[in-house]
């Protein structure tokens, strides 16, 4: 679809994906609806890229529906918002589950079923889904954010297949490890060779694609990674060997051991 003179609404925008996202869609001549937690942070994004500010805490459902409200017209709606927290699976609290659920699958399918119906009538728009590689290739420690985003991919299968002849379209971009941004900035780790790193910029700019093109389904990586997903889907148990031996999951049990003994 056409970008330009749009109105793009971005969750989880004060992030470092969603400030790359919303700078590309500005590029475009898109005009931003900035939404997350952080006001003060998504101040100063609009005020380097314009637009305006939707304060939300996407846990709080009353919230997601409000902001639909307050948002409009919304010709483009990319779902970013998204937490990651790796723990031993033993460890993980319910307030955890319902957290992650509730911002990472929750929220996007609330949001996009209160903004669908205007999209229809107005006959153009296009929802995006911000999943992750996580949602098609597992690592250990990490399995409330896996299932969630495979929900994502899912999701967006199911809109295609529902709204198939609507002038609506739907993607999901999954990404792998996104440089200098979530769990890797604050480690002050990279990830194994074999895993890869995306550059947020990159992230973006096959989003924007994505919404131009009505891509079904962008994956993102530094590494040759389609061979890798194609041999997941025949012989699962030899990607899990390879994973588990050069993969990162040795490197997310480090980080579920350090947050176990912190406590």
């Amino acid at each position: 679809m056409e970008i330009r003179g749009s109105t793009a609404l971005i969750t989880g925008a004060a992030g470092g994906l969603g400030g790359h996202l919303a700078r590309a869609l500005a590029a475009e001549g898109a005009r931003l609806l900035l939404s997350g937690r952080n006001e003060e942070a998504l101040r100063a994004l609009a005020a380097q890229v314009g637009g305006d500010v939707l304060v939300a805490d996407l846990v709080d459902r009353d919230d997601v529906h409000r902001i639909a409200r307050e948002a409009g017209a919304v010709d483009i709606l990319v779902n970013n918002a998204g937490v990651e927290l790796t723990k031993r699976f033993a460890d993980l609290t319910d307030e955890d589950v319902d957290r992650m659920t509730a911002i990472n699958l929750v929220s996007p399918l609330l949001l996009t079923r209160d903004l669908l119906g205007g999209m229809l009538d107005r006959g153009r728009g296009h929802v995006v889904f911000i999943a992750s590689m996580s949602g098609k290739i597992g690592v250990s420690c990490n399995e409330p954010y896996a299932a969630t985003k495979a929900g994502l991919i899912g999701m967006t299968r199911s809109l295609r297949a529902e709204f198939r002849d609507a002038p609506v379209g739907f993607s999901v971009v999954s990404p792998g490890f996104i440089a200098s941004t979530g769990m890797w900035e604050r480690m002050g780790a990279r990830p194994p060779l074999i895993a890869g790193e995306a550059k947020p910029e990159r992230v973006a700019r096959l989003t924007i694609k994505a919404i131009r093109r009505d891509l079904p389904d962008v994956t993102v990586n530094g590494a040759p990674i389609r061979p890798t997903l194609a041999l997941a889907a025949l012989a699962p148990g030899l990607v899990d060997r390879v994973s588990a031996r050069l993969g990162p999951s040795r490197l997310f049990e480090r980080e579920a051991e350090r947050r176990r003994a912190a406590g």
